[in-house]
């Protein structure tokens, strides 16, 4: 009777009977040593293009369209030759709401593209870094309150940049910077703005304009954002700009409460006597600045028509 030859058992099967891997296989997955991780995919499958990623998002152009229109309607009062009644305008209203919601996205634009370029690459076609502020990660926090704010209280003060990692921006000085970009956008943008109405109108003259009136209230919008984010407090940029040399724990806790610290601070400035005292402060600023012509309370009426 003839003798089986003998059967080679396949690597392959071996390999996987004893749950090793077969050594004579190279190894296809493995990346080589210090090589980049391979970039996330999108819900399509495909690899994210950089450039749609860095491109502004279509939404941010058409609020700077509602703005412009809005503001063009507001100087030419066309209200009026629509049947309007002149007592009560609501193209102010429009014009100044969709100029700070671009003010805002802006503000967060600076401490998100600031951090990205620190390595929080957690932010990598988020809306914060396209300019989009429908689509930001906490819209509660850093869009609605913001209009909220500025709707109820005539107070330019934005939420709580919780979005970012701290820990991916190595350096506690460049984790300050990062805090303090949106505070300093929001300042060149009231500057900007201040700059305009400087030659819109002479100092210490007063205009019935509406569009100016609204350019005013956004300037007075962005200054306050500037020097109240500066405060620090949980909830603001000042404390974000300090929390990189406390202690972990306090830093930690006190980011805990940003969004209550915000909101605490809203309410202080939302009493009467402190919100006449702060409006009357904010116009010393304008006149020491030397625009004195800048006045908030003609922008305050018309933005909200609803006290009129």
């Amino acid at each position: 009777m003839p003798t089986p030859e003998p059967v080679e058992a396949d690597a392959n099967d071996s390999a996987d009977r004893n749950g090793a891997p077969d050594p004579t296989k190279p190894e296809e997955d493995a990346a080589p040593e210090g090589a980049d991780a391979p970039e996330p995919a999108h819900a399509d499958g495909g690899a994210p293009s950089r450039a749609a990623e860095a491109m502004p998002s279509p939404l941010i152009v058409l609020l700077l369209g509602v703005t412009g229109l809005a503001g063009w309607l507001s100087w030419t009062r066309a209200e009026l030759d629509w049947g309007g009644n002149p007592d009560t305008v609501y193209l102010p209203f429009v014009f100044v709401l969709s100029g700070w919601i671009v003010s805002v996205a802006l503000h967060e634009f600076a401490h998100a593209a600031l951090a990205y370029g620190f390595g929080d690459r957690a932010l990598r076609g988020s809306g914060y870094l396209r300019l989009n502020p429908f689509g930001f990660r906490d819209r509660f926090a850093n869009l609605v309150l913001p209009v909220v704010f500025c709707v109820l209280g005539g107070i330019g003060l934005t939420g709580p940049a919780g979005y970012l990692d701290h820990a991916a921006v190595g350096g506690r000085f460049r984790r300050s910077l990062v805090a303090l970009a949106g505070p300093a956008v929001s300042l060149l943008i009231a500057a900007a703005l201040a700059g305009v109405l400087g030659v819109l109108v002479e100092p210490e003259a007063r205009t019935n304009n509406w569009a100016l009136a609204g350019m005013m209230y956004l300037c007075h919008l962005n200054l306050v954002t500037a020097l109240v984010s500066l405060l620090p407090i949980p909830g603001l940029d000042g404390f974000d700009a300090v929390s990189p040399y406390l202690p972990e724990h306090a830093a930690r806790r006190g980011r805990a409460l940003g969004l209550f610290g915000v909101i605490a601070v809203f309410g202080v400035l939302w009493l009467p006597y402190v919100n006449a005292a702060f409006f009357g402060l904010v116009l010393e600023v304008f006149s020491l600045a030397g625009f004195p012509q800048i006045d908030i309370n003609f922008g305050r009426v018309v933005f909200q028509f609803w006290g009129i």
